[in-house]
């Protein structure tokens, strides 16, 4: 059941499900926090589980023409405080990863693990932010077009109908989406920093899981930051949506190697 909390006057919606250590989920550009729908179920209820929906994301409202990363982990942090939460392991997913390592900069004391599925700690290159400038462009003149492409292009090629099914379920979500709060996002996202000497500095433990054939945040570009950041990596099959495209696998290493029973 969703929960709504008033951040600045506007809406953030999070669910708040089982007991125990308190685990933060953070989904990724243009998803909700129903994406966790396809593991956390599976996940047995000794650990407490906070799903939000970030900012202009699902049942939030947007705050403004741009969505930093910086906000959203400012969010964050105010919802932690309304539950009286001190304390919380972060997974975040893509640009849940980015809000998760803005989160840890700005309360380095808050977080005592951080995983951060299919993303990176680097800023956009400048070819990327090009890339976002003709992103914006084409969401205000097509954005279910845009949706249905970005969409499309974060699943690896050998998915077959089984990826095409999650496509479609994605894309139909995502296109509910004001084009407004999409350009929010991409534009937080062109602007964010390198946080790279976030990891460097963090002494919890910090992971790396990353998707073989992810196009989004390549492997090689992660296998380097693991070693010079010394972040453990561990690699699954398929692109940057490793939760729907290897979720049994994801699944096992939540169950066996964090301890998430």
């Amino acid at each position: 059941m969703q929960n709504f909390i008033k951040y600045k006057n506007i809406q953030i919606a999070y669910t708040d499900t089982g007991r125990g250590e308190v685990i933060v989920l953070l989904h990724g550009f243009l998803e909700n926090l129903s994406m966790w729908e396809a593991i956390l179920p599976e996940l047995p209820k000794k650990k407490r589980f906070i799903c939000v929906d970030l900012l202009g994301h699902g049942s939030s409202q947007r705050l403004g023409y741009i969505h930093t990363m910086e906000e959203m982990a400012q969010s964050i942090n105010h919802l932690l405080n309304q539950l009286n939460i001190k304390q919380a392991t972060f997974l975040g997913h893509s640009m849940g990863g980015y809000v998760t390592l803005a989160f840890a900069e700005l309360f380095p004391f808050r977080i005592k693990k951080m995983l951060l599925l299919n993303s990176t700690p680097l800023a956009d290159s400048s070819e990327r932010v090009v890339n976002r400038n003709r992103a914006i462009r084409l969401v205000k003149q097509n954005k279910n077009a845009f949706v249905r492409m970005a969409i499309t292009n974060l699943f690896g090629k050998e998915g077959g109908e089984q990826s095409q099914e999650h496509i479609n379920t994605l894309v139909e979500q995502a296109q509910q989406m004001p084009a407004e709060n999409i350009v929010a996002a991409i534009e937080g996202l062109k602007s964010r920093k390198d946080r790279t000497h976030i990891l460097n500095n963090f002494t919890g433990e910090k992971i790396f899981l990353a998707g073989e054939e992810d196009e989004i945040v390549p492997l090689e570009s992660l296998r380097q930051l693991a070693k010079a950041t010394q972040t453990q990596l561990i690699t699954f099959k398929g692109g940057h949506m490793t939760h729907l495209e290897a979720k049994e696998e994801l699944l096992g290493f939540f169950k066996n190697s964090i301890k998430i029973k």
